[in-house]
């Protein structure tokens, strides 16, 4: 133990030095020294056992601690199971794979993995009425999809069959691959990381466990819920493969133009036309309202185009709240159309009168300003 090589000199880093730090200078190495790139070179090859090595004692808080205080005599005649008999299939195997195991194909992974494939996530797009949002509705929706075979219950094989386990990797769904002291695992070909193999197919999925077919579902869609809200089914998407779990069934809500609403998260804006006559002298105006009923407006005498009045609490509903916004009515002064020669003989006394008495400012306002400015009128 005398002549062996200072861990921390091997790695090339400082006896202070972080694990991360001792991380990076151990891939740096493992990747300098490793066999495949130094192919019959002894020298390299052993360098790479005793970096591999080094690291496996440093990483470990317990063992570096015995290190730094007793240096290689605390690992002598076994002692914390580290240097005098190094395992290179078993703890370099984990050292090398938790390192470079991307590189190389994932790592060990687990050791066994599940003999059904996850079914794939579904979306589907549902388009309700502005009057659904707000009140919330449970919809019946058909979705085309993958489910569990019957005849096999979901299994792939033949009624009466079972899936043996996969000869090439005993069932484990992996495969080891050795050189030397070096190995990797990587997902076994034969059973595609099932761990199973069919031998006698259903004959109603062809051995896939699913088959495809037409679904009805409900869908509880709460009130309030605006365009691009996402619902999640669990469970409710693709079969997975040779009984696999199911995927999950996303459905996105779109809301529908209204002919009268306007939406601004939870408050409404609907613009209302009412007769001039009621702009004038004022007056009370119904308005229709998301809930199917029906609101008084009070239209004060002299309103003017654009005015808005706002309805507390008859707006929307809020998504999981008892809560509503507001409603705001624009008001809208409308110009009559079609007078009869009498009705037109009587605006023309009134244009007359409400000169004399200018009972129009807003307009007389801005002409003043007109002639103001240009000299004009």
């Amino acid at each position: 133990m005398a002549n062996k090589a200072d861990y921390y000199e091997l790695l090339g880093v400082s006896r202070d030095a972080s694990s991360e730090t001792l991380k990076k200078a151990y891939r740096m190495q493992a990747m300098k020294y490793h066999p495949d790139k130094n192919q019959g070179d002894k020298t390299a090859e052993q360098k790479f056992k005793e970096i591999n090595e080094a690291y496996d004692i440093l990483r470990d808080e317990q063992k570096r601690a015995a290190y730094d205080r007793y240096g290689h005599s605390a690992f002598e005649n076994g002692g914390m199971g580290g240097a005098g008999g190094f395992d290179f299939s078993g703890s370099f195997g984990d050292i090398f794979e938790e390192m470079f195991g991307e590189i190389l194909g994932g790592g060990r992974g687990r050791r066994t993995q599940d003999a059904g494939l996850r079914g794939a996530d579904l979306r589907f797009d549902l388009t309700i009425t502005l009057e659904e949002a707000f009140k919330g509705l449970e919809k019946s929706i058909k979705v085309a999809t993958y489910v569990p075979c019957e005849a096999c219950e979901g299994k792939g094989s033949a009624p009466g069959t079972t899936p043996e386990n996969c000869e090439s990797c005993a069932g484990r769904g992996r495969v080891r691959m050795q050189q030397g002291f070096f190995a990797i695992e990587r997902t076994c070909p034969t059973c595609q990381g099932a761990g199973k193999v069919i031998k006698d197919p259903c004959k109603n999925c062809h051995g896939t466990g699913r088959v495809r077919k037409e679904r009805t579902l409900l869908v509880n869609i709460p009130a309030g819920v605006e365009s691009g809200t996402r619902i999640r089914l669990a469970g409710e998407g693709e079969a997975g493969a040779r009984g696999g779990s199911a995927g999950d069934l996303y459905v996105i809500l779109t809301i529908a133009g209204h002919p009268l609403f306007q939406r601004d998260g939870a408050n409404l804006h609907c613009r209302v036309p009412i007769p001039m006559t009621m702009a004038t002298l004022g007056g009370k105006v119904k308005v229709p309202l998301i809930d199917g009923e029906v609101g008084d407006v009070e239209v004060k005498a002299g309103t003017q185009t654009g005015h808005q009045v706002r309805l507390r609490h008859k707006g929307m509903s809020v998504l999981r709240s008892s809560m509503r916004g507001d409603l705001y009515v624009e008001l809208a002064v409308e110009t009559p159309t079609r007078l009869s020669k009498r009705q037109k003989e009587i605006l023309e006394e009134f244009a007359l009168e409400s000169e004399r008495n200018k009972t129009s400012p807003v307009s007389e306002s801005f002409f003043e300003k007109v002639k103001e400015m240009f000299g004009v009128g």
